[in-house]
């Protein structure tokens, strides 16, 4: 009703306009002396005219427009609506009504009025939006924004904050193109190149940095946020230009700089004909499809339409959630929520021999490095004979192919979970020395956001103010996106042949301190004065550096450019049944093998699975060492900050009595 309202109201002052317009036409062409036989006309001219140009106008679309967001090509519109009214006018009286009535009207008032009609309305736009222009002034309680990119997106955002409530106003624009230096864009100066950014935010008192460049790489982007972070404004981004389809700009696209966008990495390419190939109208079974990385194939596998989706999980309620989420989507396939654990052998099969999977992705494990230390028999439990389980009913019910999920800590493993992770690769490899199942595992680092990683946990830290733990300054680690890293783990399975162990690049290795810091940075905070970050020291069985090889395995490279394959060794698959024998006997004892007892059998078979050689004194004075840094910035604190100081404080005194 409001549209409707609108639009009767501008057709209104639209008519009101023309007819005034053909008035004063009437004036210029008499020189304000309008003679008596002209003046009868005005009862014919002005209505009719008034009628067919606004006919024209919305015929245009013109009343459709938002004018807000008035622009040359509006005016354009505007101008055709008004000559074509006037033409058809002039058509009108010549041809009919002329020749019925002697009716006189002089040409020229047809072009003077067409003239003057298309200032008129034009003109009403433009004054309008030039009175919201000057309203919208920056107010005091504006965040004070420094835009990143005077091009098109970046004038799309300045327009969007200028005309709404937002709390950012636009001050000054930044722009690598030096032929816009010291220009002024939507009344925004351009103020230097990505190099003055730092002097800029000084000059104009920015208190945030958006960056409007969507249609730049990821390594540019990532540049440029660097850049930012020196700065200790907030930085936010616009979304990428495939994300822009309706090609508007909204406040709420607005969004915070994430960790992925500083990792500069260029998107993942992946062969939809391929991957279609194997998975299109095929029954697909997932294990732990209610995980964060089992739930990322759920949604990829679904955009190419299978046959049926088997999600198999062991909690219900991540089960549910993915189950619901996909049902909104889905189309024409099934989707059947199983509720298992792939411990239990005789289930798995039973389920098997149900649904009949032609492609199996399992991502079912147990991942989590220190509980796994303290838990090593529920790895083996899990992570072994659960693979086994699963791999096993693959093999004899005939599934296409098997791809497991494993991980960068399944080289040179430093703790139980790694080493039960790289038995379950070398079980994958023997199955396929005996089956006809294509069985395949990809190894990968840490993925960003998934349940466990550091991220989420670093993000709730600094929003409770602090600290921020970090358990070694030097340890490092890789990092990729869960979407980057299931379309890789889609495609492998689709170059998947004969027990390949494919390897992921995870781009540069990430310091986890600089990780820290980063995200103390884009919150807008300074690291160790605003929020303290405390070095807890290394955890059992972690490591500082993660390898996706050994010295030993070396890579084979595949016809995709992100995807190798390793050389490692191949178990025989008698002497992987002997390895399974002694694990199952260990689980069937219960609560009653050791720790010690269980990671002695894990080394038998994995000859690089060692315990990192870091002893509880190292770690004792790592923890004292960022006591006694906590310490002295508490007390440089003392003067500028007292509460900050004493909370400092406080937390260090509770830690030193654990």
């Amino acid at each position: 009703m409001i549209k409707f309202q609108r639009s009767i109201a501008f057709i209104f002052i639209d008519a009101c306009l023309i007819g005034l317009s053909i008035y004063v036409s009437y004036l210029l062409r008499f020189d304000f002396k309008i003679r008596p036989e002209f003046v009868e006309t005005f009862m014919y001219v002005i209505p009719v005219q008034t009628l067919l140009v606004v006919a024209s106008f919305y015929s245009n679309k013109i009343y459709k427009r938002i004018w807000q967001y008035a622009s040359v090509g509006d005016l354009i519109s505007i101008f055709k609506g008004t000559v074509t009214g006037s033409i058809l006018f002039f058509c009108f009286h010549q041809f009919v009504v002329a020749n019925f009535a002697q009716i006189t009207v002089p040409r020229s008032i047809f072009i003077i009025s067409a003239i003057i009609s298309f200032l008129a309305v034009g003109g009403s736009r433009f004054l309008w939006r030039i009175t919201r222009d000057n309203y919208y002034k920056i107010q005091p309680h504006h965040r004070r924004a420094l835009i990143i990119g005077a091009g098109e997106a970046g004038i799309m955002v300045v327009r969007e904050l200028k005309h709404t409530r937002s709390e950012f106003y636009p001050v000054a624009f930044i722009d690598d193109n030096e032929e816009k230096r010291n220009y002024e864009v939507m009344g925004i100066p351009v103020v230097g190149n990505r190099h003055d950014i730092p002097k800029a935010v000084k000059e104009y008192n920015i208190d945030d940095i958006i960056v409007a460049i969507p249609s730049a790489s990821r390594l540019e982007i990532s540049k440029i946020i660097n850049i930012c972070k020196s700065t200790g404004c907030q930085i936010k981004i616009i979304p990428r230009v495939n994300d822009l389809i309706s090609g508007k700009i909204s406040v709420n696209m607005i969004r915070n700089v994430d960790v992925e966008d500083l990792l500069g990495r260029e998107p993942v390419k992946v062969d939809l004909e391929q991957i279609s190939g194997y998975l299109k109208d095929q029954v697909v079974m997932i294990t732990g499809a209610g995980g964060s990385i089992g739930s990322e194939i759920c949604r990829q596998v679904a955009s190419v339409h299978p046959k049926q989706l088997i999600l198999l999980g062991h909690g219900e309620n991540s089960i549910y959630d993915i189950e619901m989420e996909l049902k909104k989507k889905a189309g024409s396939f099934l989707i059947e929520p199983v509720i298992a654990d792939i411990q239990d052998k005789c289930a798995i099969n039973n389920l098997f021999g149900k649904y009949k999977p032609g492609v199996v992705f399992h991502a079912a494990a147990h991942k989590h490095v220190p509980l796994m230390e303290k838990n090593p028999l529920e790895a083996v439990k899990n992570n072994i004979l659960g693979t086994y389980n699963v791999a096993e009913a693959a093999h004899r019910y005939g599934a296409n192919s098997f791809v497991m999920i494993s991980t960068d800590k399944a080289v040179n493993p430093a703790n139980v979970m790694g080493a039960s992770k790289r038995i379950a690769e070398m079980i994958v490899q023997a199955f396929s020395q005996v089956s006809n199942t294509r069985f395949a595992a990809v190894r990968f680092g840490n993925v960003l956001g998934s349940r466990g990683s550091v991220v989420p946990l670093f993000k709730k830290q600094i929003e409770e103010g602090g600290p921020v733990t970090v358990t070694h300054p030097d340890m490092v680690r890789y990092f990729m996106t869960i979407t980057e890293a299931v379309q890789l783990v889609i495609q492998a399975g689709a170059m998947a042949n004969d027990g390949e162990v494919f390897v992921l690049d995870m781009g540069k290795p990430v310091k986890i301190d600089d990780l820290a810091r980063d995200l103390i940075r884009l919150s807008g905070l300074e690291p160790d004065k605003d929020i303290r970050i405390l070095y807890t020291g290394i955890r059992p069985g972690e490591k500082l550096f993660e390898e996706l090889l050994t010295g030993e395995e070396g890579t084979v490279a595949t016809k995709h450019d992100r995807i190798f394959i390793s050389k490692s060794p191949v178990m025989d698959y008698n002497e992987m049944l002997e390895m399974l024998r002694r694990f199952e006997e260990l689980a069937a004892r219960g609560t009653h093998p050791s720790p010690d007892e269980i990671r002695k059998e894990l080394s038998r078979w994995v000859n690089s699975y060692h315990t990192p050689d870091y002893t509880k004194n190292e770690a004792l004075q790592e923890s004292r060492k960022a006591l006694k840094a906590s310490l002295e910035i508490a007390a440089a604190l003392e003067n500028n900050n007292p509460v900050q100081a004493n909370k400092f404080r406080r937390i260090d005194h509770e830690e030193i009595k654990c």
